[in-house]
């Protein structure tokens, strides 16, 4: 058989650096020691159960390999394990036969996980083993649902949530909630109104019919990259650097509103990037930002607000001792020179952003994009694209002729 044939049954895994691989690789031995450790201690050296079963094994590849995967959550270990752990008892106490008791037990595991929304393979193998773990197991009887199987599991789980959070992989995946406007209406956010939306993907996975490792929100979420990416692609990856405004209006903390009030105004602009002493971007302050500190001022009257909103040059009495730092957005998303504009899209569209700042590698303020910047870059994009694809078709009708 010819070695192109060969490889195709090895499974086209996703690749992965290899800081990855050795992160996977030290999880596991910090899980698997920390559980066998903290077992011994919990149980006593004089115990006659195992410290450490070896599903556990299996667990800690899912666990600390692919923490992100649905067969790795909490109540998919927990759950699992415990569950087919009592599965596995009940049958080696009622069949006799321990090839039967065995095959009933793995069969009918399975069907409850999926049934109770825990699937986690190697707890099939923990019904086995309490099939087949021989007398010291079959003695312990339904105690071996908690000892080892539910102290292993819940050992190894609380080994995963601190390893995998402090090496930078966020765990447990929960699942995000619904998407909000953030104007507080019935409507989509933006981005979801064209391409794919959940719904399909729940319709394409629905009709599939088969498990996928990979819970709906994470391949909705690649997909989406997917898209960017190919966006990116396709618009001759145009930067952030190319189309920000450079010459930025900027002010302090210790500003005074009134002087930061008068720069609006006087730029015709409806934000101001906030930076340090030496340049590097502390927050931003707008429009909206005036706006609530007046209407908080005025205790809820409107009047004050509106003058803001026409542009009117009114007095700040009250806050004429106030400053910037008073009222700003401190955490403030920003972009980078080298940033594709393709990725500003869902920020400013999703969350509302009207003003991305622009930083260096240091975090100083060297642009802005404004929603403005970013729709003119997009329609010239567009039409550029629409007058290439024009000038070849007419190519080859030339050539044609």
């Amino acid at each position: 058989m010819p070695w192109s044939t060969l490889k195709r049954f090895i499974p086209a895994v996703a690749p992965v650096s290899k800081y990855e691989r050795f992160r996977a690789c030290i999880g596991a031995l910090v899980g698997i020691m920390a559980t066998g450790t903290v077992s011994k201690l919990a149980l006593g050296p004089e115990v006659n159960l195992p410290l450490l079963i070896a599903p556990m094994g299996a667990s800690a590849v899912l666990l600390f390999a692919a923490p992100t995967s649905p067969l790795a959550q909490p109540w998919s270990i927990l759950g699992g394990n415990m569950l087919s752990a009592f599965v596995g008892v009940s049958f080696a106490l009622l069949v006799p036969d321990p090839i039967i008791a065995s095959a009933l037990a793995v069969s009918v595991a399975i069907g409850l996980m999926l049934a109770l929304g825990c699937l986690h393979p190697p707890s099939g193998a923990v019904a086995l083993t309490a099939v087949l773990g021989g007398p010291v197991l079959q003695a312990e009887g339904y105690g071996f649902v908690f000892w080892p199987v539910g102290l292993n599991s819940l050992l190894l789980l609380a080994s995963a949530l601190v390893f995998n959070n402090l090496a930078g992989r966020r765990y447990p995946h929960l699942a995000p909630g619904p998407q909000v406007n953030i104007h507080d209406t019935a409507d989509l956010p933006p981005t979801a109104r064209l391409g794919f939306v959940p719904s399909d993907l729940q319709d394409v996975l629905a009709q599939y019919d088969e498990i996928v490792n990979v819970s709906p929100d994470e391949l909705d979420a690649l997909l989406h990259r997917a898209q960017i990416r190919a966006y990116e692609r396709r618009s001759g990856e145009i930067t952030c650097g190319q189309i920000m405004s450079k010459d930025v209006a900027t002010v302090r903390p210790e500003t005074a509103l009134r002087d930061a009030w008068k720069l609006l105004i006087n730029h015709r602009v409806k934000a101001l990037p906030v930076t340090s002493p030496d340049g590097e971007l502390a927050g931003i302050i707008t429009q909206t930002d005036f706006m609530r500190a007046s209407l908080l001022a005025d205790d809820g009257r409107l009047h004050l607000g509106w003058r803001v909103r026409v542009g009117n040059r009114f007095r700040l009495a009250r806050q004429s001792k106030h400053t910037v730092a008073d009222i700003m957005t401190r955490r403030v998303q920003s972009a980078l020179p080298e940033t594709m504009i393709a990725k500003l899209v869902p920020p400013m569209a999703d969350m509302g952003l009207h003003h991305m700042p622009v930083v260096d590698a240091n975090n100083h303020v060297v642009g802005i994009v404004t929603q403005s910047d970013l729709i003119a870059a997009l329609f010239q994009e567009r039409q550029t694209g629409s007058a290439e694809i024009r000038a070849e078709n007419l190519e080859n009708d030339d050539q044609a002729a």
